[in-house]
């Protein structure tokens, strides 16, 4: 008897919710030139593999972001791929623990020449939180080159793909 009163009341409240927020027109536009960027400075598709060399994956998250729907990478023409034999950028999250620093060496190895590596976050920039330690190797750049320093903890989508954009644009 009292799911009946129940489901009767939830039946005359109806549904409620916050209402579904407005498009942000600023973002498409961005996202647009973006791509043409994109395609004037690298002229096909980029492959970037991915390397969590430690973090505590907020930057992951921010990477999961742009392969959603509202950013929409793959539409731009950049693609994740599972092994650094067939990409053009290595994108490395979190300070380098030492238990990852010849796993991130050999990673970088096997990348082809012309190869860009982004360092993500704070703790790939400066070693963040973290630091150096008897567990930690600190920033990326401690253990292989470096093109270009993404900043923030984490970044946002947007300063993400700007920061892809330098390192391609920027050669070697």
């Amino acid at each position: 008897m009292a799911t009946h009163l129940i489901l009767q009341k939830i039946f005359k409240t109806g549904i409620v919710s916050e209402p579904m927020p407005e498009a942000d027109p600023s973002l498409r536009t961005r996202m647009q030139e973006l791509q043409a960027d994109l395609l004037k400075v690298f002229g096909r598709a980029l492959a970037i593999r991915h390397v969590d060399a430690g973090s505590c994956n907020g930057c992951e998250l921010e990477i999961h972001a742009i392969n959603g729907p509202q950013y929409n990478i793959e539409g731009m023409g950049i693609k994740f791929a599972a092994s650094p034999r067939h990409v053009d950028v290595l994108l490395v999250t979190g300070p380098v623990s030492r238990n990852l620093e010849t796993a991130l060496k050999r990673t970088y190895d096997a990348t082809p020449e012309p190869k860009w590596v982004v360092a993500m976050g704070d703790c790939g920039c400066n070693g963040g939180i973290f630091g150096e330690s008897y567990a930690s190797c600190g920033k990326i750049s401690n253990v292989i080159p470096v093109d270009v320093e993404v900043p923030g903890c984490p970044p946002d989508p947007v300063t993400l793909l700007k920061g892809i954009l330098a390192a391609v644009s920027g050669g070697r």
